[in-house]
């Protein structure tokens, strides 16, 4: 019992968490959230299964129209909107890393490629998803620079942040629970 009810209270807090980092911007020339940091820090901390419940919840959360998105927005028309394709593809990014999560345990560079590759996918999905919805005759370069290019760096600060901050929480959580 003590832990699946420790299990459900970490995905909680790991929801609050990414909702939190959801609100903090960064001005930038094009501002950005820490909603990347939070979905990969909730990945590192819970692990894959859990780390993607934490995930799913926080969308089912938006989409039940509860303020939890970027600027307090919530409803799933921001799902359906220029950024939700990108928000979906957080349960992507969290699903591939749960998938590939044992090959990523084996290594500085395995854990780096599963997790790129679920940026990668985030990426993807909500690329395709703004070009298919709003591209508006913009040419794929044009999508990219608009959608990818400017996020690029900023989120792989947020990788290495995330990873460093998972690390050190699951390493502290490991010793707590045999302690």
């Amino acid at each position: 019992m003590k832990s699946k009810t420790l299990d459900m209270t970490m995905i909680a807090l790991m929801t609050v968490v990414i909702i939190i980092c959801s609100q903090i911007m960064i001005p930038m020339t094009i501002p950005f959230s820490l909603q990347t940091f939070a979905v990969f820090a909730a990945l590192r901390i819970l692990g894959g299964l859990r780390g993607t419940v934490s995930v799913a919840l926080y969308l089912l959360m938006g989409a039940a129209g509860l303020p939890v998105f970027t600027g307090f927005q919530g409803g799933v028309h921001r799902l359906l909107g220029p950024t939700g394709g990108y928000l979906a593809g957080f349960l992507l990014t969290a699903l591939i890393y749960w998938l590939f999560e044992k090959q990523a345990e084996k290594g500085l560079v395995r854990k780096w490629i599963v997790m790129i590759a679920g940026l990668l996918a985030c990426y993807a999905a909500g690329t395709a998803w703004f070009a298919a919805r709003y591209a508006n005759g913009r040419t794929v370069w044009a999508i990219l620079m608009l959608c990818v290019v400017p996020f690029v760096l900023p989120d792989l600060v947020k990788l290495v942040l995330a990873d460093l901050v998972g690390s050190r929480v699951r390493k502290q959580l490991k010793k707590s629970e045999r302690a």
